[in-house]
């Protein structure tokens, strides 16, 4: 839980210093701006506090790795994906989206450190502890992070804490670990199709027992 807060605080501070002219740039997840990424961002965070407040009664159908599931690369016919870009927009400033972020997300991270880790919790028709879900955004938080800075040099980079943590909850939904030559930024951007390897990293996969890339829905 220590970690999910390291993540997003980290985040959250990341879009906090952007300039405006940062949110009109490409973002790490194909088709969206940064806008859009940020706007995406304040729905994980109401999804989060929904989450937290949504008791459940049965035993726990998912850990923090089992949450994740490998789905088909998006086919831009999500209507969800296609909501975004317009919600984004109707913000108009750069400043409402960031004020919004910092209004709620700072509320799911109070709701986060608040909550006790072991009560269980339901969501996307799945039930598991909070201290599982927490621990499953941290993923969430640091690929998004990457995301925001995919075409952004001077921004912050994620804590190298979530990096390490993200890396390995990556290979255990992957059922393998990524070479040793990676770093945990290649790792998971090159695991989840962010990047395109480079040959040397391509040679270095020679074998790699999972089918590449890691789309997780």
């Amino acid at each position: 839980m220590d970690l999910f807060s390291h993540a997003w605080t980290a985040l959250r501070a990341a879009v906090a210093e952007l300039p405006d002219e940062d949110f009109e740039r490409p973002s790490g997840c194909a088709g969206w701006l940064v806008r859009d990424l940020v706007c995406h961002l304040v729905i994980d965070a109401q999804d989060v506090l929904i989450t937290l407040v949504t008791p459940a009664g049965t035993e726990p159908t998912v850990d923090a790795v089992t949450y994740w599931k490998l789905v088909d690369p998006p086919t831009g016919e999500d209507p969800l994906d296609a909501l975004i870009p317009r919600l984004a927009a109707a913000y108009g400033e750069p400043r409402w989206l960031k004020f919004h972020l910092d209004d709620v997300g700072s509320a799911a991270g109070r709701a986060a450190e608040l909550a006790d880790p072991g009560v269980r919790v339901g969501t996307r028709d799945e039930v598991l502890t909070t201290g599982d879900y927490l621990t499953a955004y941290v993923l969430e938080w640091t690929l998004h992070h990457l995301d925001l800075i995919a075409r952004l040099p001077s921004a912050a980079e994620p804590p190298a804490e979530t990096l390490a943590a993200s890396r390995a909850a990556l290979e255990r939904i992957a059922g393998t670990a990524f070479p040793a030559s990676f770093s945990d930024s290649d790792a998971l951007l090159v695991g989840t199709g962010r990047r395109t390897p480079t040959d040397a990293e391509r040679a270095a996969l020679t074998g790699f027992p999972a089918k590449l890339p890691l789309i997780l829905g």
